[in-house]
């Protein structure tokens, strides 16, 4: 009897542990995922706009750009107990950093429930990468190389050191099955791209009544303005023979006047009645439009090696689903935004996201949706 109840009484003490244990690296891997959203806040911020990530070391305020103390840059807990405001200067901060803080945290803790905790640390790694692509494809419409192309590397690295990523115990078959995959995402979204230039390779819009726009030289690009809409020069290029039309009722270059004449710019230069006019000896051109015909890409080539990066790290299945799962949520959302009435002429729609969502998705329900496919397949 004594010892029947001994061994229960160890087996209550073993739950118990384990069952703390447990409790103790759930804690560890959303603080972790916390600290690491705020490492990601610094890329999403500095990036972009060519800042080391590295100098200032100390995270500074975006409005104010004094340096923020430690203790008032605690991921989660500061931006609560500030209400959202910079402590030295009262400006509001973002409401986007928390978000990114919470995510990571809540992402590492699903990863660390969810899979082996080799696996769970390459992919600590994956979504780190996919949240600083999404938020900066959101605010300024690239993934930069470091993102991208850095994905690439690390998920063959990856791959290499925990083989189960490509569901394989060799190593040397796992580093060529992550190539591959992200060999397919790179092409896969290229056919896609070069097919959509040659289909879709131009918009024309005709205006209702004759709009005014403006052309202004800025710096090394130059403000775009036609009737209410406004976007910068380079946003319409991506390729040196890309062209974009513009028929004039009235137009003046500078000092120059015509009228009933077609514009016909390159990125950098400008025809007009036969002449050529470099863009860079220009400050504005201005008039009245009755038709614009604009280029257009059907996405960014930063898009390809986004989705190559996820074929480094998940395999070509990925790839597929991924491609698949983005475009459906950004033809949901883009049709949304339609009936909504608040799609322009010159609005874009990010396609990283919508990728990112495609990865995260397979990640966690990718067995699922096989099983389930395979049902369909064979009922």
């Amino acid at each position: 009897m004594d010892s029947t109840y001994t061994n229960v009484t160890l087996l209550g003490d073993l739950i118990a542990l384990s069952s703390i244990h447990e409790f103790l690296f759930r804690a560890f891997a959303f603080v972790l995922g916390a600290a690491v959203g705020s490492f990601l806040n610094v890329c999403i911020y500095r990036l972009p706009v060519d800042l080391s990530i590295n100098k200032p070391r100390r995270s500074f305020c975006p409005a104010c750009k004094a340096p923020i103390p430690w203790r008032k840059n605690l991921p989660l807990i500061s931006w609560l107990l500030l209400r959202g405001r910079c402590a030295n200067c009262g400006s509001r901060i973002a409401f986007h950093y928390f978000a990114v803080e919470l995510l990571t945290a809540l992402l590492f803790l699903a990863i660390w429930q969810s899979f082996p905790w080799q696996v769970a640390i390459a992919y600590w790694v994956f979504v780190s990468l996919l949240i600083v692509g999404t938020f900066i494809d959101f605010e300024h419409f690239i993934i930069p190389d470091v993102v991208t192309i850095g994905g690439i590397i690390a998920g063959v690295v990856a791959s290499v050191v925990v083989p189960a990523l490509m569901e394989t115990n060799s190593r040397l078959a796992a580093g060529v099955r992550s190539m591959l995959g992200a060999a397919l995402g790179y092409v896969i979204l290229l056919i896609v791209l070069e097919a959509g230039k040659i289909a879709f390779g131009r918009k024309r819009i005709r205006f209702d009544a004759s709009t005014p726009f403006t052309w202004t030289k800025r710096e090394d690009d130059a403000d775009f303005v036609v009737g209410s809409e406004q976007s910068l020069w380079s946003d319409h290029f991506a390729r040196e023979k890309d062209r974009l039309l513009l028929d004039c009722d009235e137009v003046k270059i500078d000092n120059h006047s015509y009228a009933g004449v077609t514009l016909d710019f390159h990125y950098d230069r400008v025809a007009v009645e036969g002449n050529v006019l470099a863009l860079d000896h220009l400050t504005q051109i201005s008039g009245v439009a009755r038709r614009l015909v604009i280029p257009r890409e059907a996405m960014g080539r930063g898009d390809l090696k986004f989705l190559a990066a996820i074929g480094a790290f998940l395999g070509w299945r990925a790839v597929l689903f991924s491609l698949f799962a983005g475009s459906l949520l950004g033809s949901i959302l883009g049709l949304i935004t339609l009936v909504a009435g608040k799609r322009v002429w010159s609005a874009k729609l990010p396609f990283g996201p919508y990728l990112a969502f495609g990865a995260v998705s397979w990640m966690f329900f990718g067995d699922l949706f096989l099983r389930w496919y395979g049902g369909l397949l064979n009922p």
